[in-house]
């Protein structure tokens, strides 16, 4: 049985929840047998001493807390199931009573969904977005292709150059000994990478294949092991092998080594169209969302506090499974970044707080334009779905349940309101001024990226495979 009791700040409520005297028996009983043989009583064997005995040395009350938790999860989801009220907290649980012989009641403080009072959401004015791709860009494009296409050549007639891989061997000392992690062999170091210490890498330049020498550095004060921090060290080293970057010319075999196009120019066009697809998603999603930031500035809502709560534990959580998913732990990324739990949360709750209104306004223009959604467009979802976890469709529509069902339709009709927001916004244009800087800038855009922009330092043979290493 649940009561519901409005409390006195705006959506939030308590729910009264009473659970029969005999049910709470039941969960004692249940308490009593599973803590049962931890349980050590003179004059019986472990396991078997009789509840009342037990209860008579320890209290009636001995397995209160454990029948409590066990019988508050399953009689609370009932509660909120019968309440029919959309909670959208954790529940803040509180014992009313709890007695020998009488009912268990305890009660949940939980926050409701609100409403999102709106003003006008068509024809919003929006600042319009820029979606020219310049010639620079597509370049930029293409030299980047071009960096990821390169492959190490083995050099055996200079010395260790700025941007060469040089194969060294080291080993450090501070004080004329060797510490822990200081030593190396055939280590592969990109010279300008900035990889090591300070002025490691500048003392490599210079020196030949077989070179052995000495390498003087000052470790930084601020260094993660703090036995070296502020020190001087001596790295005593040996030049191995010398490896250097070499780019694809920019030809047609380049165009047809890293897509489908035969010649240069094609692959360069399909580069700018795919460019300006991208700039034109990006500008109608950057447009969509300055729409709704203007709808939510405008809009009225009272957001309890217990749900942002919830929903930036969620992103949390979610945050927590996405660097797993990267083979990270959450603890690697706090000693990465400098950052703890709490820290975190305070980035994360004004994106929650954002994300909630966002979805409150939404909703609130789908009601206001009666949008519904229809099975057809569910089962749709449902297909997407079945694809994404690579699932049989009618397997996933066995386990969608109804709540589930609920939430794609909402999500539905969410898609339909933005789209209804997104054409019938309006952009403000804003004059364009040609100064000569501009003009000159322009010009210097429209230059075509050819061979001779980037050459090579021996062309690559046709359908080489990427980065590939050659002894």
């Amino acid at each position: 049985m649940v009561k519901i009791e409005n409390l006195e700040q705006k959506n939030m409520v308590k729910l009264i929840i009473t659970v029969e005297a005999s049910e709470f028996e039941k969960a004692v009983e249940k308490a009593y047998q599973k803590n049962k043989n931890k349980i050590v009583v003179q004059g019986f064997r472990k396991g078997k001493a009789p509840r009342s005995i037990i209860e008579k040395m320890y209290g009636k009350g001995v397995f209160y807390e454990d029948a409590a938790n066990e019988i508050i999860p399953d009689a609370y989801a009932d509660a909120a199931k019968e309440s029919g009220l959309e909670i959208v907290s954790r529940p803040g649980i509180d014992i009313v009573e709890l007695e020998a012989g009488k009912d268990f009641v305890f009660s949940a403080e939980v926050a409701v969904k609100p409403e999102a009072e709106i003003g006008n959401y068509k024809g919003i004015e929006v600042d319009a977005v820029d979606t020219e791709v310049s010639e620079e860009e597509v370049n930029a494009e293409i030299l980047k292709t071009q960096e990821q296409n390169s492959r190490m050549v083995t050099v055996e007639d200079r010395a260790v150059m700025d941007g060469d891989m040089a194969i060294i061997d080291y080993e450090g000392f501070a004080d004329g000994v060797a510490f822990k992690g200081g030593k190396g062999e055939n280590h592969e170091l990109v010279i300008g990478s900035k990889s090591f210490i300070p002025g490691f890498e500048d003392q490599i330049i210079g020196h030949n294949i077989g070179d052995e020498f000495d390498v003087n550095v000052t470790f930084p004060a601020e260094y993660h092991a703090a036995e070296l921090a502020g020190k001087a060290a001596v790295f005593k080293t040996k030049v191995n092998g010398i490896k250097k970057k070499e780019l694809p010319e920019l030809d047609d075999d380049f165009a047809q080594d890293v897509s489908e196009f035969d010649t240069f120019d094609e692959y360069k066009a399909d580069v700018k169209k795919k460019l300006e697809e991208d700039k034109a998603k990006a500008a109608k999603t950057a447009k969509e969302e300055a729409a709704v930031d203007a709808i939510i500035a405008e809009a009225k809502m009272d957001i309890p506090a217990v749900m942002i709560d919830t929903t930036a534990e969620q992103m949390y959580d979610d945050f927590v499974n996405r660097m797993k998913q990267q083979g990270l732990t959450i603890d690697m990324y706090f000693k990465f970044t400098g950052l703890n739990e709490e820290k975190l949360f305070e980035q994360i709750r004004p994106q929650a707080e954002k994300r909630i209104k966002t979805r409150l306004v939404l909703e609130a223009v789908a009601k206001a334009e009666g949008f519904t959604a229809t099975d057809e467009e569910i089962d749709e979802e449902i297909k997407k779905m079945a694809e994404q976890y690579q699932m049989e469709v009618d397997k996933l529509k066995e386990l969608v349940t109804d709540n589930e069902k609920k939430t794609i339709a909402e999500d539905i009709c969410v898609t339909k309101a933005v789209d209804l927001i997104s054409s019938t916004l309006v952009e403000k244009k804003a004059a364009k001024k040609t100064t000569k800087k501009a003009a000159a800038k322009k010009d210097k855009e429209e230059e075509t990226v050819t061979a001779e922009e980037k050459a090579p330092a021996k062309k690559t043979t046709k359908k080489a495979a990427p980065k590939k290493t050659e002894e």
